[in-house]
């Protein structure tokens, strides 16, 4: 079977033969696993924007599969047998996964929820046997799997060990991985530096004890500022760091997360809502490969991408004295100190 760019780019990684260009861009668009009727974002064509529908929202993922510049689209179970109903990935170096469980943490996007005001707990519904089944032909051998630590012994604990259940039952179906782990959904008590040191040592500790064979193709974590990604990046070489998007924020603010990521040592941005609530999906892709080559300055990424709305005659969600500034704070801090 051939190598998908992901393959090649991990291959790249592990060998000592980064660069740039190797970077690994992903795009989630597995929002409807935990957010319903309000995962699929805008179709911003019409005045006003509306919400697209599941199949408005799959046609765009055809879209950016046949763009074929991100390197992996994470996606729900359902949505990927859509897509292979429609042979879409055939001919793409692009690697499909899906998202093989959903920590409670991510159920916000439900309307009226009181879910996320607790302490996270483990949920798993995704069927590994049937999305294996007819692998390479349909479906993958690959998803995302998450946890979240919260300081407290017994949900951990449980958290851990549905972690080793997963484990045993994708080593069972040949199905491999990558972990996500998020910063405490609940307040721990914790600064933001805190928490990078109490995340990054969780992620090295749940990982110790878990042989070559069962460990994650790589890491997807929040960017809790430069020293808790390049001490993370820098711990273990066979432990390849990425970082997770976040809040949509503004064009620069997802522009910046990617430049700031490579900077200090992360080597995959995963995105879902800073993609697919973007005006213009397709463009913001290409801009954020030519940012994360190096290609681009942050700032000259922005006006760039006002330049395609203003082609395509699409009016931006903020002006572009707004977009283009800083707004997530842990970005504004490190962009600081770098200027």
């Amino acid at each position: 079977m051939a190598l998908t760019r992901l393959d090649q780019k991990l291959e790249n990684m592990r060998t000592g033969r980064y660069k740039p260009t190797d970077f690994v861009i992903a795009d989630a668009k597995d929002s409807d696993v935990g957010a319903g009727i309000t995962a699929t974002g805008f179709n911003w064509s019409t005045k006003p924007p509306r919400r697209r529908s599941r199949q408005e929202f799959v046609a765009q993922i055809e879209e950016i599969i046949s763009q074929d510049i991100v390197d992996l689209m994470l996606l729900s179970q359902s949505n990927l047998e859509l897509l292979d109903e429609k042979a879409a990935f055939r001919g793409s170096g692009m690697k499909p996964a899906i998202r093989a469980n959903l920590e409670s943490m991510c159920w916000g996007g439900v309307r009226h929820e009181k879910y996320t005001k607790t302490a996270s707990v483990p949920f798993r519904d995704a069927n590994l046997a049937r999305v294996t089944a007819n692998y390479p032909t349909t479906g993958t051998d690959l998803g995302l799997y998450s946890v979240s630590f919260t300081n407290n012994v017994e949900a951990d604990t449980r958290t851990l060990e549905q972690f080793a259940l997963f484990r045993a039952e994708a080593e069972k179906h040949n199905f491999k991985y990558f972990y996500e782990v998020f910063n405490p959904n609940i307040d721990i008590g914790l600064s933001r530096e805190e928490i990078g040191e109490f995340v990054n040592d969780n992620i090295v500790k749940s990982l110790a004890s878990v042989p070559r064979a069962e460990r994650p193709l790589f890491l997807k974590t929040p960017f809790n500022g430069p020293r808790a990604l390049e001490e993370l990046a820098g711990f273990d070489s066979e432990l390849i760091v990425g970082v997770l998007g976040g809040g949509a924020g503004t064009t620069r603010d997802t522009f910046e997360l990617v430049s700031q990521a490579e900077r200090y040592g992360g080597r995959l941005a995963l995105f879902g809502r800073k993609i697919n609530l973007a005006e213009a999906p397709l463009s913001l892709i290409v801009l954020m490969r030519q940012v994360a080559d190096g290609n681009m300055k942050t700032d000259e990424a922005v006006r760039a991408y006002h330049g395609e709305l203003q082609k395509l005659r699409l009016a931006p969600a903020r002006p572009l004295n707004d977009d283009i500034a800083i707004t997530e704070d842990v970005l504004k801090t490190a962009a600081a100190k770098a200027a």
